[in-house]
């Protein structure tokens, strides 16, 4: 399979260069009938807006076609999961994680770059484990009593969901709604984890893997933008199929940092620095965070930090005020951070500072 202009996975595998805004869907998935009333149910919204380093109207400019139409890259409503691992998912391929009142999920990387959107069920919760390949960026949402899709629509390259209940704009790494009815209001999330198969299915030996019986026909196994075990194609070049909203040559533009947003502000931290030397600190505004490395799933987790409390390393995980906690449950206020490439961190959020 080659790589089209846009880069975008059409509902047959095949891929499109860029064209007009896309429309109604024509993919085989097929999207719910509130869309076109815009009088469905709403899904849950975060009780203050995330930060934004652009005025809404600005970032409702910058939308581009994807080079398909709504729902030509076609969401996962109708998952399938197993005990034991898919022939075609090797050890260090890339999968993502999700844990949730006991229960774990793997989603592998092969499956979600076909699909990018996976409307599931966890722990009796339903919730939206969602994969953008051009920006790098798997992150959860609460969706309630409504499902997400792709709108075939891009803005800085990144997955732009609509919502099944109201036909709201959803770009993913924003978590922020810039078209629509619910335009301005941010969406509730929760942790997903990018790691590795082998690494996942160590610490979580329960888990559960989703499976390739989605309900369509896909060539997985052959991704479109190159392999990510080991990285090639457009994750290890410079380039990107779409000019991002800003430059920012503070780091290699596929270079993978883990970001973290609050209301206030964002902030970067340099992922390969972070397993390193295990231990990071920033600021967002005038408050302290700290970010510690998770170096089983080779992942990081960020934290505030307003008291400056001094995070020191040990053997078995990381000490404050002489009591040692895991990478995942120190005693402070856990900030929602996930992975993302460079160029797609720096170009939402160009005013971030960048840890590295």
């Amino acid at each position: 399979m080659t790589l089209g202009g846009a880069g975008c996975v059409g509902d047959d595998g095949s891929t499109t260069g860029g064209g007009s805004a896309s429309g109604t869907g024509t993919g085989t998935g097929t999207a719910s009938t509130a869309t076109d009333r815009n009088e469905g149910p709403e899904p849950p919204t975060a009780d203050s807006r995330l930060y934004l380093d652009y005025d809404i109207g600005t970032l409702e400019e910058n939308v581009v076609s994807g080079g398909v139409p709504k729902d030509g890259i076609p969401a996962i409503d109708d998952p399938t999961f197993a005990d034991r691992a898919p022939d075609l998912l090797a050890p260090d391929d890339p999968v993502f994680g999700v844990t949730r009142d006991g229960e774990a999920k793997a989603y592998p990387q092969y499956i979600l770059v076909h699909h990018e959107i996976v409307n599931d069920t966890i722990a009796a919760d339903p919730v939206a484990v969602t994969y953008c390949p051009l920006t790098g960026t798997a992150q959860g949402f609460e969706r309630g009593a409504v499902e997400f899709g792709v709108s075939g629509r891009l803005v800085n390259s990144n997955l732009t969901m609509y919502d099944r209940g109201t036909d709201s704009w959803w770009p993913q790494m924003l978590a922020t709604a810039i078209k629509g009815p619910l335009t301005g209001e941010s969406l509730r999330e929760f942790r997903v984890t990018w790691t590795t198969w082998k690494r996942w299915s160590s610490a979580y030996p329960e888990t559960t893997v989703l499976t390739e019986d989605t309900g369509f026909s896909r060539r997985y196994g052959v991704d479109p933008y190159g392999q990510y075990n080991e990285k090639r194609g457009y994750y290890s070049s410079t380039r990107t199929l779409f000019e991002p909203l800003q430059g920012d040559s503070r780091a290699h533009p596929k270079a993978i940092v883990i970001g973290t947003r609050t209301e206030a502000g964002a902030l970067a931290f340099d992922n390969e620095t972070l397993l390193r030397q295990r231990v990071l600190t920033g600021h967002i505004d005038d408050t302290p965070y700290v970010a510690v490395a998770d170096t089983d799933l080779a992942t990081g987790y960020v934290y505030a930090n307003p008291e400056s409390a001094t995070v020191e390393v040990s053997d078995d995980g990381y000490t404050l005020d002489g009591t040692t906690h895991d990478a995942d449950s120190l005693p402070l206020d856990r900030s929602l951070a996930f992975d993302a490439m460079w160029f797609a961190w720096a170009g939402f959020y160009p005013r971030s500072s960048y840890v590295d």
